[in-house]
């Protein structure tokens, strides 16, 4: 049974409309944690769902599409993005395609995806990043253009009964930022973005991967907690945003994370074994300062589909959530995180991923 108090933690508390050129947007999506599981709109996720025995029941699957707002400000790197019946790269057509395909994400089961300010690396994994990918200035204040192409992905994931979780900060591009007051400065004026639109279909999760080298002290894991609690205690008339952060693939969360958070977001990046997922998740029930919480892997770089057991199948079998990363090639073909990207069902390891969702999930 849940705790009572448990039951108050929801993404916004409120369900009055927002104002867009004088007409009330009501809006329709609503995420709240009770326990160790994710609600939407006062229901559990999958509700009833088992899948071979376990618990889907207040899970929440997910897919890592950080770069739906994506765009390079760097003239000498922006051309390794173009597209390739155009030969240019076009972020509005980029965030146009990704709306298109929520629709047939949404219908195989997928609840949640997540999508960062800053992105991820456009390479899949690249340790030097001097492309300019961020939603954030060197001030902290936000860019129209990203933030325009936000919420058009926001608002159709309203529509759709889905869950965004919004990274704010990446390590590629943290050092964008001039200073830790800028860097607060940007979180606040999310904050207060989301809340001026009324969403509560998002999750903060502060940034991807706070153990990896970022250049700000307070966005790296002796420090990151203090943005937690800076979320957690921005608020508007009572509503508030669910929050937590990330950690590299292998990583169990730190005690001064699990006390913050609302929820724990851990990666599988480099995790081969499914034994050793499943023991990420019973080892970070373990952390000092855990209680009943959800438990959700954002990020996992392993496929398997076709195995009885495989990253994915461990997860859940554990009731934890998992999140699909697939980052492919700047090809217009294949993975989620390489632009120009496809955001359709287009491979073989996509359609067997979103099949899987649709197996687990009962949708």
């Amino acid at each position: 049974m849940s705790h009572p108090m448990l039951c108050l933690l929801t993404a916004t508390l409120a369900f009055s409309p927002i104002v867009h050129g004088g007409q009330p947007v009501p809006r329709k999506t609503e995420v709240s944690i009770r326990g160790d599981a994710f609600f939407i709109n006062g229901k559990p996720t999958y509700a009833g769902r088992t899948w071979q025995g376990k618990r889907i029941e207040g899970l929440l699957l997910n897919s890592r599409m950080v770069q739906g707002i994506f765009d390079d400000l760097n003239p000498e790197t922006v051309s390794k993005w173009a597209y390739p019946d155009t030969g240019k790269w076009d972020p509005e057509r980029n965030t146009r395609e990704f709306v298109a395909a929520m629709p047939e994400w949404r219908r195989h089961g997928l609840l949640a995806f997540t999508i960062n300010l800053q992105g991820g690396s456009p390479q899949g994994y690249s340790r030097e990043q001097p492309w300019h990918n961020s939603a954030l200035t060197e001030a902290g204040e936000l860019r129209p253009d990203y933030m325009a192409r936000l919420t058009r992905i926001l608002d159709r994931a309203d529509e759709l009964g889905m869950v965004a979780i919004l990274g704010i900060f990446y390590f590629g591009q943290d050092q964008r930022l001039k200073d830790e007051a800028a860097v607060k400065r940007a979180l606040d004026n999310a904050l207060d973005w989301l809340f001026d639109r009324g969403y509560r279909n998002v999750l903060i999760e502060v940034n991807n991967e706070c153990n990896v080298r970022y250049d700000h002290a307070i966005l790296q894991p002796g420090r990151v907690h203090e943005l937690i609690e800076r979320v957690k205690s921005r608020q508007r008339e009572g509503r508030r945003f669910l929050v937590g952060t990330s950690y590299g693939g292998g990583t169990i969360p730190k005690e001064n994370v699990v006390r913050a958070s609302d929820f724990l977001l851990i990666h599988g990046n480099g995790v081969g074994d499914p034994a050793r997922i499943a023991d990420m998740v019973r080892k970070t029930r373990q952390v000092p300062g855990y209680r009943p919480m959800p438990i959700l892997f954002n990020e996992d770089d392993h496929f398997d589909f076709d195995k009885p057991m495989n990253n994915f199948v461990a997860a859940v079998g554990e009731y934890a959530s998992w999140g699909y990363f697939d980052p492919g090639k700047s090809n217009y073909a294949d993975g989620y995180q390489c632009p120009p990207t496809n955001w359709g069902l287009n491979t073989p390891r996509k359609r067997a991923f979103f099949a899987k969702v649709k197996e687990i999930a009962g949708d």
